[in-house]
């Protein structure tokens, strides 16, 4: 499916109406139910496929963030045949205690995959347990940009951000 018929896809699959309250404490009339497109192994696949490109080429390893890049950098791994890392929200207290699991990410350079981005405020903080961790990022990735200032506040903090789609396209592609 070319980009258009992907965008129109996962519109359709994720898109809904209402009140919700995001993350980042703001209301919002509209929702992406990212479980909605990651959960559907023909979408999920496209998606990936479609990530591959973005990812930039000195890439090592592939980092998703709790829940929703999780799938994603899954898949993501499966179509570059980069390893992945799953970056949890808090260090388990048990266990490994880790607070990336996977591929180790010392030393090495991550493209970091988020679901959907609206500031990017647990997005940033993933990407720096990451480098606290030892991780280089190269790149941060999105399947879909809110708009709502998360491609501002990545950017000041210095990093490459590349996304799939934004709010509007996803619009557009739906014909709304």
């Amino acid at each position: 499916m070319d980009r258009t018929e992907l965008a129109a896809a996962v519109y359709a699959a994720s898109h809904r109406t209402g009140r919700f309250t995001l993350r980042s404490g703001r209301t919002a009339d509209e929702y992406f139910d990212k479980f909605r497109f990651t959960s559907d192994p023909a979408l999920l696949a496209a998606v990936a496929g479609a990530l591959v490109p973005l990812v930039p080429a000195g890439a090592e390893v592939v980092a998703g963030v709790e829940l929703g890049g999780v799938p994603l950098a899954a898949a993501l791994s499966l179509r570059s045949g980069l390893p992945a890392v799953y970056v949890r929200k808090e260090r388990k207290t048990y266990g490994t205690c880790l607070i990336a699991e996977g591929a180790s990410v010392a030393g090495r350079r991550v493209a970091v995959v988020e679901d959907v981005v609206t500031t990017g405020g647990q997005l940033l903080a993933s990407v720096d347990d990451l480098v606290r961790e030892g991780a280089l990022i190269e790149a941060v990735l999105a399947v879909i940009d809110r708009e709502s200032g998360g491609r501002a506040a990545v950017e000041a903090a210095g990093f490459d951000y590349r996304v799939l789609f934004t709010m509007s396209e996803l619009r557009d592609a739906a014909g709304g």
